[in-house]
């Protein structure tokens, strides 16, 4: 099995055929889905690509998510066809390239679609349609611009295909002519590897992979001199990190973005960061970044090619949108410059390692257990990851010995039923009663405090 592997643009666009190909004998046409459900692999970025420049729009579902909870999404999406990890390479070596009559667009017709969980803790599709060709170009113009792909780029994937921000890096390194190397599961190791190996240019990464990179030692630490861009987001990034990173890549080579499942909404060269500290940038072209005076929610104004909806949600849909700007109801202000400061995330989303987790799922899953009375999710500060996910229990009083023997090991065995990994608590803490406000509300960035728990 592969640890790291290379795909240059023009053995991508082989297989970007072999996948157009494969859709269309499946019957696939403009506005049909299709599911990838698998690890990083670089036919999981062909695959997405063909799929896009015929208009079929991939459906990016996480392979880690257990059977039922993928069953969910894709009873939702209802894609025409889904395709699993370990059928990926046959579904496109087995196409009839040479049947084919069709032919690949210029660029994506749509946006890939991805799933969101939102504070319901129901996952949501998040949908863009096929889009208009200029619009399409409009979109691929705007990612090349802004971050210089080109065809001497050589990019190094990092994090999970199945969310957004890889994804597009990938996808608009190996639309400009350039090459991709894919990791198929981050290690410190392995980037260092990859790095030396194959002169990275540029990458996207959490700002946890940067923690784990340069928490090897000094001597194993990769040069990262053939760097031209290393772009962060995912999660909020230490300062110390972020000057360490400055320190540690080329000058002006370290950029940040603040955007999110539905959408873009700021960038941050090295230099307005260091003018102005803690900013995550201003509103990316095209887009206006606005704070609603009464709640402190920032909403972004955004060109008609960057429109989403909620798929199969008009309610959510509707309440995302106002006019031409939408929210993902973050909060934070805006300077007389335009740059953007987050006064906080939403309240009740967790970032472990550049992935959303939303407490209210965890709940619910571990409110099933037998003997649990009520449950409150919450997050603790940790360096490596961002966020650890935490948990507190009360024990059912009715619910005898079998409530009694409840422990922090049958927690965690019974939410690796029922949870993904990167969903289970890592600490469970038992408790009489969790404090609310008066409304009855849970406040959960309070909550390790108001209980005395000394979770580090």
């Amino acid at each position: 099995m592969f640890v790291f592997e290379r795909l240059t643009a023009q053995q991508s666009v082989d297989r970007q055929r072999s996948a157009a190909a494969a859709l269309t004998a499946a019957g696939c046409g403009p506005g049909d889905r299709v599911a990838i459900v698998a690890h990083n692999h670089p036919d999981v970025l062909s695959l997405a690509i063909g799929a896009l420049r015929v208009g079929v729009v991939p459906v990016m579902v996480n392979p880690d998510l257990l059977p039922t909870e993928q069953t969910v999404i894709l009873a939702d999406c209802e894609p025409r066809v889904v395709v699993y990890g370990d059928s990926l390479e046959a579904f496109l070596d087995e196409a009839d390239v040479s049947a084919w009559t069709g032919s690949l667009a210029d660029g994506p017709l749509a946006r890939p679609m991805h799933y969101t969980s939102g504070t319901t803790g129901r996952p949501k599709g998040v949908w863009s349609g096929v889009l208009e060709p200029e619009a399409a170009a409009a979109l691929l113009l705007e990612e090349r611009e802004l971050w210089g792909f080109h065809s001497g780029d050589l990019n190094l994937v990092c994090s999970p295909l199945y969310h957004s921000a890889p994804l597009r890096f990938g996808t608009g390194t190996l639309m400009a002519g350039g090459s991709v190397v894919v990791l198929r599961k981050f290690t410190p190791e392995a980037a260092r590897s990859a790095i030396r190996t194959h002169m990275i240019t540029s990458a996207f990464m959490a700002p946890a992979h940067l923690q784990r990179i340069f928490d090897l030692p000094m001597d194993e630490q990769p040069s990262f001199e053939s760097f031209r861009l290393l772009a962060h987001a995912g999660a909020p990034c230490p300062v110390a990190l972020k000057q360490r990173a400055i320190e540690a890549f080329p000058p002006g080579s370290v950029w940040e973005f603040y955007g999110s499942t539905e959408g873009q909404f700021t960038a941050c060269s090295t230099d307005d960061w260091l003018t102005h500290p803690g900013s995550v940038g201003r509103a990316r072209p095209g887009r206006v970044m606005e704070v609603d005076a009464e709640t402190g929610v920032l909403w972004c104004r955004t060109p008609s090619y960057a429109r989403f909806e909620y798929w199969n949600d008009s309610v959510k849909t509707a309440s995302a949108w106002r006019g031409e700007a939408f929210s993902v109801f973050d909060l934070g202000r805006v300077d007389d410059d335009g740059f953007v400061y987050l006064d906080g995330r939403r309240d009740d989303l967790l970032i472990t390692g550049g992935v959303n987790v939303y407490p209210l799922e965890v709940e619910i899953a571990l409110s099933a257990m037998s003997g649990v009375a009520e449950v409150a999710v919450f997050g603790v500060d940790d360096e490596h990851w961002g966020s650890r996910v935490c948990a507190v229990i009360v024990r059912d009083p009715s619910g005898g010995a079998r409530a009694r023997t409840i422990s922090e090991h049958t927690v965690m065995e019974f939410a690796g039923t029922v949870l993904a990994p990167y969903k289970r608590p890592k600490q469970v803490a038992f408790v009489d009663e969790i404090p609310k406000t008066p409304t009855g509300k849970v406040r959960r960035s309070t909550l390790a405090r108001d209980l005395g728990l000394d979770l580090v």
